[in-house]
């Protein structure tokens, strides 16, 4: 009976190791710069496409490394022109990814997790159990096959990243924090920093974390309400991520960074939609420099959440402006393909 031989998922290894690994094989540590050009900025999917290699070492990678390649299983395109994607990871699991068009920007909106471990009641993922993390590389291959999207149909690339996805990306934090470094690296995508957004539901341990290691991007917090007793009812917080060790380690958070913070905050009908509420949240926007984005509710199956009636939510908005907070509504895309906030869900596996 042979053995299997398990091949090295080659973009595991950092540019050190990969040219530890050339010398190893008795190659020129220049060509696992030459391979590393190819597999983070030229976006490689096959050893066969690096050219500039011969054809003998091409074989050798191949024989021992495997590129872990994600695929498009099925695109959905919305009246809005929004595009949700199934992606097939190399294991058959499959997330899904999202492209935003508008005038002034392209977005993406990538997963970190396949599923997810907590579960948000308003929010399709979270009645989806996690099976595991996604690698760095395949958080970055949804940003490149959604850039690809964007160039194809809409004649444009991606502008934005948003980890906005199926999964809490801080609690698959060394992933999604290599996948960004990859993503804005010079020798990757070079993307800015300032068009990437990593979105929490808030756990605040990690967010000092991001303090610590001096994050660069954007934070976004899915606050949905400023009372505890509330927020507990749709989201599974514990005592160590109550809004009282949030504002602690946002606070923790902008010290380090100077990075003001924007809160996300969907408006249920008759749960979060009065001015008390608001008035909670304007209280809670003083601990730092933030902004207000107030979210419509996206229908999902498995929750009879309503969305807060139209001059609710003005109120809710021109209150909080009123008192010098920074609010912004925004309108859902993709609703018709369960491609909008909080109604990804992978609702069979091909």
């Amino acid at each position: 009976m042979l053995a299997t031989i398990t091949k090295t998922d080659i973009r595991s290894l950092n540019l050190v190791q990969l040219q530890q690994h050339f010398i190893e094989m008795n190659e020129p540590a220049y060509r696992a710069k030459q391979v590393y050009q190819w597999l983070w900025e030229k976006s490689a999917r096959s050893f066969e496409e690096m050219s500039n290699l011969s054809k003998d070492l091409r074989r050798k990678l191949d024989e021992s490394y495997a590129i872990n390649v994600v695929s498009v299983s099925n695109s959905q395109f919305s009246n809005d022109h929004t595009i949700k994607s199934a992606f097939r990871l190399y294991d058959g699991n499959i997330v899904e990814g999202v492209l935003i068009p508008m005038e002034e920007r392209m977005t993406a909106c990538v997963s970190s997790q396949v599923g997810c471990s907590l579960t948000c009641k308003f929010c399709a993922t979270g009645y989806m159990d996690r099976k595991r993390n996604l690698n760095a590389d395949e958080i970055y291959d949804q940003v490149v096959l959604i850039d690809q999207q964007a160039k194809q149909n809409y004649n444009a690339p991606l502008t934005n990243i948003v980890y906005m996805g199926m999964g809490e990306p801080l609690l698959n934090y060394a992933n999604v924090l290599k996948s960004i470094e990859r993503i804005t690296a010079p020798d990757g995508l070079n993307m800015s920093y300032k068009r990437i957004t990593v979105s929490t539901a808030g756990i605040a341990k990690m967010i000092k974390k991001l303090g610590d290691d001096g994050a660069k991007f954007n934070l976004a917090l899915s606050l949905h309400a400023a009372d505890d007793k509330k927020r507990n009812e749709i989201m599974p917080i514990t005592a160590h991520n109550s809004l009282k060790a949030l504002a602690e380690a946002l606070r923790y958070y902008f010290a380090k960074t100077k990075n003001p913070v924007t809160y996300e905050y969907i408006v249920f009908n008759g749960f979060n939609d009065e001015i008390q509420d608001a008035m909670d949240l304007a209280r809670f926007c003083k601990h730092v420099p933030c902004k207000v984005n107030l979210i419509e509710y996206n229908p999902i199956q498995f929750a009879d959440f309503i969305n807060a009636e139209g001059d609710k939510i003005d109120a809710f908005a021109n209150y909080l402006k009123s008192q010098g907070v920074n609010t912004n509504i925004r309108r859902s895309r993709g609703k018709d393909i369960d491609a909008a906030c909080g109604q990804l869900a992978v609702k069979e596996q091909d």
